[in-house]
């Protein structure tokens, strides 16, 4: 049903997630997050409540293979579930039940790939392979790469309807959501919103959020336009 891949970024600390699925809006339940916490993808039987108190235990330092074993004794539906998990030190457990199809998991220092009802384990393989290899790339160009390169060996064997990008930073809200939820190529898609977002009136606007250190932001629309001038010289360079 989905085949998806979530990460710590060892060099700015974000969390991320990049998934797609023969199914509608898998953005919408698909995993939760929580910044210099932790990452929780659900799926075949996709459980948010499951991912939830999973990110509670993480918070409370609980090793994330405990967080696992203790998800699973408490879910009457492990034998459907499929799970993965990576914390914000970059530890990583997975867990796949009795998926139709063939379904599996690969776990790794730092980011994770697990998938169901795919044509087959290539699926995973290129995504963690396609992950570790373009490591100059920026985070969601990663994760991005990496779910292109399991949708490139035929990824759902059933097809293809949704797709999500997600990451988390330092912040309670995402540095990062960008979703498709319904269309004939969700993948090719999501890259496009992808590029779209990285344009520099996009980023202005980023850059002027409230945040932790700064929790009024910045509203000035002068400002907006100076940040987007210097944004769009620097990606002349």
């Amino acid at each position: 049903m989905t085949f998806s891949i979530i990460a710590l970024d060892q060099k700015t600390g974000c969390l991320g997630v990049a998934v797609s699925t023969a199914n509608l809006a898998v953005g919408a339940v698909g995993y939760q997050a929580l910044a210099g916490v932790g990452i929780i993808a659900t799926q075949y039987d996709p459980h948010p409540i499951l991912g939830f108190r999973g990110l509670c235990l993480l918070a409370e330092s609980i090793d994330v293979e405990d967080v696992l074993e203790l998800l699973l004794k408490s879910d009457e539906g492990r034998s459907r579930r499929q799970i993965h998990i990576v914390d914000h030190h970059g530890n990583t457990a997975g867990w796949t039940g009795d998926c139709v199809g063939w379904a599996g998991h690969k776990t790794y220092s730092g980011f994770s790939v697990a998938g169901n009802m795919l044509v087959g384990e290539k699926t995973i393989t290129a995504m963690a392979d396609a992950y570790q290899t373009n490591i100059k790339s920026s985070f969601p160009d990663r994760l991005l790469c990496a779910v292109e390169a399991g949708e490139a060996t035929g990824g759902d064997k059933r097809g293809r309807q949704s797709a999500a990008l997600y990451i988390v930073s330092t912040e309670k809200y995402a540095d990062l959501d960008l979703r498709v939820d319904d269309h004939k190529n969700p993948v090719a898609e999501l890259r496009r919103i992808y590029e779209e977002s990285q344009k520099s009136y996009y980023l202005a606007f980023r850059a002027i959020m409230p945040t932790k250190e700064s929790p009024h932001g910045i509203y000035d629309p002068m400002m907006i336009e100076e940040i987007a001038a210097q944004l769009a010289k620097q990606s002349r360079h």
